[in-house]
């Protein structure tokens, strides 16, 4: 069995250069990770992952808790978290909340249970209290999606309100003003700030903000088609509808096809997050851009570098961007 002494003695550097090479330390000089990684290369050295662990006094491991493992939202966001956090020779434990506040603890729970050396936490059903208590417990903690002004360099956001004021702003714009608006769980805070940026664009084009053109529904694909419905028989002026994100949509184009309803001709529709068949559909579906593959090298980048103890000016707000297609009727 290879050991860190033969590395050592083979790239010329001592055991502890060795060790801090492994283990990812900025402090390792290029030259001599480079011989590291040669002699590991030529000798097939495997090391230790429990006796790494216990040299660094770190698990080698970042914790992520998510809403669900499922979706085209979380699937790109702990796929780009893990891509980062594998460049540093480190592991990505994923777990879901799954809508529940027990399950959102239970799972921060088991998480720190395995000593996990950061915290990626995107968490619908938790206080700011409760993180902040969390962070405590693990200081290398991020938040996704949520901002908490005790560990304002530790969140990482988009500007939810912003990204439902420019769906909005771009069916106004095209002349449509009984726009409707299907929103995710009013549980969740990036429901209630697109539903806000919805409001600040009526209230910017001196439209009455009307709640009766407003239907509760869900960023998952449950129930969403019976919403649409619903909210169409309410009434049958409606020209444009805001979906607060690209599901919401796929249930609109259902429910449109069931009534003979041509999108982008009869009725205009906006959706939410970009996903990638939102520009396979037909007609092609006016979005707006979440980010969320920079989310995820961004939160995994912030929580290394909290680990390790490295200087790192994070993005605090990513900001959400129209993509323009062919879903919207433009009536001026």
């Amino acid at each position: 069995m290879i050991t860190i002494k033969e590395v050592s003695e083979l790239a010329q550097v001592s055991q502890a250069t060795v060790s801090r090479a492994l283990n990812g330390h900025s402090t390792v000089k290029e030259i001599n990770k480079i011989k590291v990684f040669e002699a590991i290369e030529k000798l097939g050295y495997k090391p230790n992952a429990f006796a790494q662990a216990l040299a660094s006094s770190r698990s080698n491991s970042i914790g992520m808790l998510v809403g669900t493992l499922e979706g085209p939202f979380y699937g790109p966001l702990m796929h780009n978290a893990e891509n980062a956090v594998r460049k540093r020779n480190m592991h990505l434990i994923v777990t879901s909340g799954q809508e529940s506040k027990e399950k959102e603890t239970d799972s921060i729970r088991f998480l720190q249970s395995k000593q996990v050396d950061g915290l990626i936490i995107h968490s619908d059903m938790l206080s700011d209290d409760e993180l902040i208590k969390i962070a405590k417990n693990t200081p290398a903690t991020v938040i996704l999606n949520r901002y908490v002004p005790e560990l304002a360099n530790q969140c990482i956001c988009i500007d939810n309100e912003l990204g439902g004021y420019l769906a909005t702003k771009h069916l106004l714009e095209s002349g449509h003003s009984k726009v409707a608006c299907i929103t995710g769980q009013l549980s969740k805070i990036d429901s209630r700030d697109r539903l806000q940026g919805y409001r600040n664009a009526l209230t910017e084009y001196g439209i009455q903000y009307d709640a009766s053109l407003i239907a509760e529904g869900r960023f998952d694909h449950d129930g969403n088609h019976e919403k649409v419905r619903r909210l169409l028989d309410r009434d049958n002026g409606i020209t444009a509808i805001f979906c607060q994100n690209d599901n919401i949509a796929l249930a609109a184009y259902d429910v449109c096809s069931e009534r003979e309803l041509i999108i982008g001709k009869d009725i205009s529709i906006v959706g939410f997050d970009n996903d990638t068949y939102s520009q396979h559909i037909r007609p092609r579906l006016t979005t707006v851009n979440f980010p969320v593959l920079e989310m995820g090298v961004e939160a995994a980048n912030c929580v290394l570098s909290l680990v390790h103890k490295e200087e790192y000016l994070v993005n605090n707000k990513l900001a959400p961007e129209l993509i323009d297609r062919d879903s919207v009727k433009k009536l001026n």
